[in-house]
Formats: C-alpha cells, sequence, structure tokens
C-alpha cells in the first residue's frame, strides 16, 4: 500500500473534527454524548406475557458442548425440557474446554489459550449474573498492543470508557502515541470511503457490498496504512482468521461490534481461575440441576430422518474406538511420494504410499502431533513419547498406542477413514428427542450431515458442505524459574512476529498460577497464534521452535532462565468467514423441521463477535424451540445494529 499524507486529529478542536467526520449534526439528535450513552439494543422480545415453562414432557438433544451448545441447555434446562447434552470430548467447552495436566510433581487445569470478556458481551454477561458468578471474573484494567519495531510504531495501551461513537474515535485520536502515523487524509475521496464503510455498518448492506472482497484486497485499495497497522491488521487476526481469507463485510461487523457501534470501552475481564472452573462447570451444573443429561465422550454415530425430520439419534460413549468413518483432506504441505499426510493441527494421519491403513499421529498422552523420525520411529515434541513405526508405544508418558485407521475408501485428495478396532465397543445407544440442536464446530457439523441416513432438503446439506474452517491457531505455554520485569498490560497483542500474535502472564493472573509463582518465584507466559499458515509453519516441531525464539525476543529476561516446562495446543476447527461466504451460511433455523444450529457458523441477525456469537446463537436456538411451544422468549440484547452513515 502507498503510504498516504498524515492527519492528525489534534490539530483541530473537538467540534471541527465533529465537522469533518460529517456527524457534528447528528450526535445530538441520535442521542451520542459524553453524558448519556446508548444502551443495549432488544433484538427479541416478546409482546405477549406468554407462559414460561412447559406444562408437558418435551425432549431435545443438544449435540456439541462448547458455549453454543452450553447456552442452548441451560436455557432450555430451565423451561421445562428435558435435556440430553452430548458432547465428544471428555471435557466440556469447546474451544474454552479446561483439562489437566502435570508439571513436575503438580497438577494444573490449563486451557486453548486466554479469551478475553468484554463489557459488550450483554448475553454472555447476562447467564454470568443468572449464575452469581461475577467473582469468577476480574478486571484486567486495560491492554496493550505491542509492536515489534518500537521505532515505527508506539505501544497502544486500550483503557475502559464510557464513550460511544463519535466520541470514542475523538477519545482514541486524543489518547494515541501514534496519532500522527495513522495515516488518514480526508482530502482523498477513498480515506472517505473507508471512514464511510467502517461507521456505516448493517446487516445485509454491508454484506451486499464488501462480503465478496477479502480485507487484503479491499486495504490495498489506497487505505491509510497506519490505521491498518496499528488497528486493523491486529484486530483482524484476533478474530481468528487470515486477512487474505476473511470477508471485509465480516470485518466491518466485527469492527462495528467491539469499537464503532460499542459504547463499552476496550478494555475487557479474564476469569480468575481456568475457563472450565471459571465458566463452563457453573452452567453444566445449572443444567444438570434442572434435569438436564450431561453424557462426554458421546461419539454420534448414526442420524436417521424420515419426512425431512430427524427420527432418531445414535451415540457410543467411551473412549474405545469406534468403527464411524470420517472423512479428512490429504495435506499436501506434509507429504511426498513415499508418505502420505492427512488432516492439520493437532489430528494428522500419516500412511505410507500406497497403504491401505493409516496411523494417528495425535500422542495418546495429552495431544500433541508426534514427528516421524530418520529411523523411522515417531516422537512427541511435547513430552517426549516415542512410538515406533507402527504406532506400538515405546517410551512415556504416553501409555496407549497411537490409533490405526482403515482407508476404506479415497476421493480426488479426500479419504475416507474408520478405526481399526482392537477392542470390541459397546453397542450405540439411540435416542429420540422433539428437537435437535446442532452445536458443533464446523468439522463436527461436517461430519454429522455426512452420518444422515433417510430423505433431507438438499440445500442445507450443500449448504453445510461450504461451511470453511479457518487457517489453524496455537497456543505455547511455557513454565520459567523465575519471574521478569514487564511494563504492559499482563495480556498483550503484539505485532510484527512472524508467529506470535499475543502474550499473556499467567502467573499474574489466574489462581493457581499466582499461587505457583509466589511460591516457586517462577512465571507461567502464554503465547498465542491465532491464524498462522501451515505452509510456513507445517509440524509442531516448527510451532514449538518459533514460539520459544519470538518468546526471548519478546522478553529476554527469559534467555538466562530454566524452562521447566512447555505445552502446546494446536488446532485447525476454528469457524472460517471467507469472502463470498455470508450469502450461503446456515441460518439458527435449518430447513430440517425439528433441527436448529447453533455455533460461531451460523448467520447471527445483529452484530456479535466471538464468545457472544457463539452464545447468542445458542440461546437463539433455544428461542426458536420455545416460541414452537408458544413460550416466552428469552430477552436477546445486542449492540447498536446499524452505524450512523449509510453506505
Amino acid at each position: 500500500m502507498s503510504q498516504p499524507s498524515k492527519f492528525s486529529p489534534l490539530l483541530i478542536s473537538r467540534r471541527t473534527a465533529l465537522k469533518l467526520i460529517g456527524v457534528g449534526a447528528v450526535g445530538g439528535a441520535l442521542g451520542y454524548s459524553r453524558f448519556s450513552k446508548p444502551q443495549p439494543v432488544v433484538f427479541q422480545e416478546d409482546k405477549l406475557n406468554l407462559p414460561n415453562r412447559l406444562n408437558h414432557q418435551k425432549k431435545v438433544v443438544v449435540v456439541g458442548a462448547g458455549l453454543a451448545g452450553l447456552a442452548a441447555a441451560y436455557q432450555l434446562s430451565q423451561r421445562g425440557f428435558a435435556v440430553t447434552l452430548l458432547e465428544k470430548s471428555p471435557n466440556l467447552g469447546g474451544k474454552i474446554a479446561s483439562w489437566k495436566i502435570k508439571v513436575g510433581d503438580e497438577e494444573f487445569l490449563t486451557e486453548h489459550g486466554f479469551h478475553g470478556f468484554f463489557p459488550q458481551y450483554y448475553n454472555l454477561k447476562s447467564l454470568v449474573s443468572e449464575l452469581n458468578i461475577t467473582n469468577n471474573f476480574q478486571s484486567l484494567e486495560f491492554y496493550s498492543l505491542v509492536f515489534r519495531n518500537n521505532d515505527l510504531y508506539n505501544p497502544e495501551v486500550f483503557r475502559p470508557s464510557s464513550s460511544a461513537f463519535p466520541w470514542n474515535i475523538v477519545d482514541l485520536a486524543i489518547s494515541s502515541p501514534n496519532r500522527f502515523d495513522w495515516g488518514i487524509n480526508l482530502t482523498k475521496l477513498a480515506h472517505w470511503e473507508v471512514f464511510k464503510a467502517i461507521s456505516g455498518f448493517g446487516i445485509p448492506k454491508s454484506f451486499d457490498r464488501f462480503d465478496n472482497i477479502s480485507v487484503a484486497d479491499w486495504v490495498q485499495q489506497d487505505f491509510p496504512q497506519g490505521l491498518y497497522d496499528l488497528y486493523f491488521l491486529p484486530f483482524a487476526k484476533s478474530s481468528l482468521n487470515s486477512p487474505d481469507l476473511l470477508s471485509t463485510g465480516e470485518l466491518l461487523q466485527f469492527f462495528h461490534f467491539y469499537f464503532f457501534g460499542n459504547p463499552e470501552g476496550l478494555a475487557f475481564n479474564g476469569t480468575t481461575d481456568d475457563m472450565g472452573t471459571s465458566l463452563v462447570q457453573p452452567i453444566a451444573k445449572a443444567i444438570e440441576a434442572n434435569g438436564g443429561k450431561i453424557i462426554t465422550q458421546a461419539t454420534v454415530t448414526k442420524i436417521d430422518c424420515k419426512g425431512n425430520e430427524i427420527a432418531s439419534l445414535s451415540y457410543h460413549q467411551g473412549d474405545d474406538l469406534i468403527s464411524v468413518p470420517f472423512w479428512v483432506d490429504r495435506n499436501s504441505l506434509l507429504s511426498n511420494d513415499t508418505e502420505v499426510y492427512y488432516g492439520a493441527g493437532d489430528r494428522v494421519y500419516f500412511a505410507n504410499a500406497k497403504s491401505e491403513e493409516a496411523v494417528s499421529l495425535t500422542c495418546t498422552h495429552q495431544g500433541c502431533s508426534v514427528q516421524k523420525q530418520a529411523n523411522g520411529e515417531f516422537l512427541c515434541p511435547c513430552h517426549g513419547s516415542s512410538f515406533d513405526r507402527d504406532g506400538k508405544l515405546l517410551q512415556g508418558p504416553a501409555k496407549r498406542d497411537l490409533p490405526r485407521y482403515q482407508i476404506t475408501q479415497t476421493r480426488n485428495d479426500t479419504v475416507e477413514l474408520a478405526a481399526i478396532q482392537t477392542d470390541t465397543a459397546e453397542p450405540a445407544t439411540e435416542i429420540t428427542a422433539d428437537y435437535y440442536v446442532i452445536a458443533t464446530d464446523v468439522p463436527g457439523v461436517k461430519q454429522l450431515f455426512n452420518l444422515i441416513n433417510g430423505e433431507i432438503d438438499n440445500n442445507i446439506k450443500d449448504r453445510v458442505d461450504r461451511l470453511a474452517i479457518a487457517d489453524p491457531f496455537a497456543v505455547g505455554r511455557f513454565w520459567f524459574d523465575r519471574d521478569f520485569d514487564w511494563e504492559h498490560s499482563n495480556f498483550a497483542s503484539l505485532s510484527g512476529y512472524s508467529l506470535t500474535d499475543s502474550i499473556t502472564l499467567y502467573h499474574r493472573i489466574q489462581t493457581q498460577f499466582v499461587a505457583w509463582s509466589q511460591r516457586t518465584g517462577g512465571s507461567v507466559v502464554e503465547l498465542h497464534a491465532y491464524c498462522y499458515k501451515e505452509k510456513e509453519f507445517p509440524t509442531q516441531e516448527a510451532l514449538l521452535t518459533t514460539f520459544e525464539r519470538e518468546l526471548y525476543e519478546i522478553v529476554p529476561e527469559l534467555k538466562d532462565a530454566t524452562m521447566l516446562h512447555k505445552e502446546l495446543v494446536n488446532q485447525k476447527n476454528f469457524s472460517g468467514y471467507p469472502p463470498g461466504s455470508y450469502c450461503d451460511r446456515p441460518e439458527t433455523n435449518s430447513e430440517i423441521a425439528n433441527l436448529v444450529f447453533a455455533g460461531d457458523w451460523v448467520k447471527m441477525p445483529f452484530p456479535c463477535g466471538l464468545m457472544e456469537r457463539a452464545v447468542s446463537s445458542g440461546l437463539l436456538a433455544a428461542n426458536t424451540i420455545l416460541q414452537e411451544e408458544g413460550l416466552q422468549r428469552r430477552q436477546i440484547l445486542s449492540v447498536m445494529p446499524e452505524g450512523v452513515f449509510k453506505i
């Protein structure tokens, strides 16, 4: 991008600034002022006083216990529905799940990476309030955006604020140490067009105009360079979608929700303990207290449909492998003439060329991907477990062999795998219900639709097939024997590194790590890569090596420290929002009469993002079923649905 001339908001008065951006006259009429901020908008509200609870029995099966599934199951169980919640993993929570790890002689609960709870997460906050768990969250006071090359940009600091648009822009300009480097020139028509686009978001008009262009392509059109470097690139990546694969319409929604349409400021809360303890388990306990049944390690094996309705669902429970086939794509980055790899992230499978069997490369200890060595054996880069060329365990801490799979079908660059049984699996359990909610991630819903028997509307199957998965994300967490000085926030966004997008100092945030640090003098640091290119980091060993190298650059004091332990989380299961995907995205109601959808991949009728998007989708799914039964729907809140300018 070319460097435009610079514009400094500090060289003019606030009144002049408002006139220049075209909202001085309408600000008061729209209720935007220093003294009266906009309130949350009620998206769904019944005008009639309807019953709150069922007076007859109805059953609901919810598949997937991430935030979307938990929210749907919670709401429905509160209203008298008999809810069964099925989760494939041993741990509830999906992308906010927690699980135990061992560091030396001590046990800790770890998770998929730091999550911030923003004040405009109105629907998530309402659940937290109802569950009386507000004390499980703490303010992080402020957060920083730190650039690798401080000669180019100074660190940005974001704090709580009650300023709504346009005052939040004025305040940001006043407080930003980089205000002279934004590169905005309002004498340029192209810069006016950028400003109108980001301040005039609306559904569906913004998607009609901008969904077919990627963020990377959009910003090539004479976009202010500083504005992109300072705000758009870091915040675009925090959506867990790479700018070259992210719809500009989705980015505009993201900015509207987190900044332009949000009167709550940009600071946020973190959990006092791990996400499972702080949020997931309280929701699960409430579901069970209302009579709901939660079944973990439940793998759906079959879905029977009749007359365009789901008639029944079958699942197998347990950690034994079952022979339910699944499709997986060839990984061209790792494969060669003699070795073939399938899958990505922490779900990779290996086969010799022309072999009819494949071995899972997911270590049976804590889920890292093992690497093939020169001698043909497989070694875990995280904790040192080793396996022979057939997947048999040679050395722990793992205690089980690598799972093996039969290649049952081949279709272009995709194969169907089915587990080779080592033990006799328990028979599947069939369950029937009045309603079904699919609340899995994108790979999960695709797999479920492959298991459907019977006639269904092909339109919905095609739309599910077209759902995209974002580039993989990775999280490295490191234990050291000493602490260090740190001038920035305990969670900080980072820009300019080849892999790392953020750093979190867990030993200054979460109770278990604070106590460990106080006792040992050590530190626990996490680096997060929101969306990386597999071509650049094809293996988990490459991820760990790069994380370590960049950590020592970010915190030079740790070069002389002893690393006590390291953990890697590497997955490719986050929802993708590529150009052109908005129109075909499934909505809450499906074409299957008794099936509704929930998840961050569902098309939402109001602005939302990340965890709030997942929770809101779950509550919308529950409301759909409540409305069908003539019950009062839950109040759904949102930020302002549209921006000030009309595009």
